[in-house]
């Protein structure tokens, strides 16, 4: 069976546009033209992936974003954007969508996204595998502990609440202690972008989400680690 996207989008050429080259792809494709559609649709159609606009009648691309987070659903969603501000791309992603997209944007780039978006869905629940963790179930790093049979990590031996890709990241970053991995090398094994170059303000807002969860003190970090200028390292 295809993997379904659905499109939520108001502007008519943009969803056909996105139909059609997502269709080739061998994708199945369902469409909304306002937030309150593509909310029920998302909700009750259980779709692979949604690429949700900001900017939608009824009910914008924030709220549909957020109420499908609410309800618990983990399906991808890269918003759509027109708007170059940084505080929207930040807000999208701290509400939880996986990635965004600026329009006008490449075909090429935006499916791009989809592939590696369902990718890493259709890995789990091997969420070890981009993180190349030695093969074992339970791995020890001072107060934090990887447990992969069940897919979780515990701090002080409590179980932390995390999304699938703060776990990812955690994990990679974990798969060797005290090396810095760049922003870039980070989209590339984690996002599953290969050979990404672009815009990596994702990685910056996974991590501050990720700090909250696990630091003592999300302003003095001591387990995922800056090095300015470089990126980012586990500490433990």
């Amino acid at each position: 069976m295809g993997k379904t996207i659905l499109i939520v989008e108001d502007e008519q050429n943009i969803v056909d546009i996105l139909s059609f080259n997502l269709s080739r792809e061998g994708y199945d494709t369902l469409e909304a033209y306002d937030g309150p559609t593509g909310l029920q649709l998302a909700l009750e159609s259980n779709p692979d992936l949604i690429l949700l606009d900001l900017m939608l009648p009824g009910m914008n691309g924030f709220d549909v974003c957020r109420k499908v987070r609410e309800a618990g659903s983990s399906i991808p969603i890269i918003m759509l954007t027109a708007r170059e501000e940084e505080t929207d791309k930040v807000l999208g992603l701290e509400l939880g969508a996986d990635d965004y997209i600026t329009k006008p944007f490449s075909m090429r780039e935006l499916l791009a996204r989809v592939k590696a978006n369902i990718r890493r869905v259709s890995m789990m629940p091997a969420p070890a595998a981009p993180a190349e963790l030695p093969a074992k179930d339970l791995v020890r790093l001072g107060r934090v502990t990887i447990d992969r049979e069940k897919a979780t990590i515990f701090k002080d031996g409590r179980p932390l609440d995390l999304t699938q890709r703060e776990y990812d990241l955690i994990c990679f970053l974990a798969s060797q202690p005290g090396k810095v991995f760049s922003r870039e090398a980070l989209m590339e094994h984690v996002w599953n972008y290969e050979g990404y170059v672009g815009d990596v303000r994702a990685v910056d807002v996974a991590v501050r989400r990720l700090r909250e969860k696990i630091e003592d003190d999300p302003a003095a970090p001591k387990f995922i680690v800056t090095k300015r200028g470089m990126g980012y390292l586990f500490g433990g």
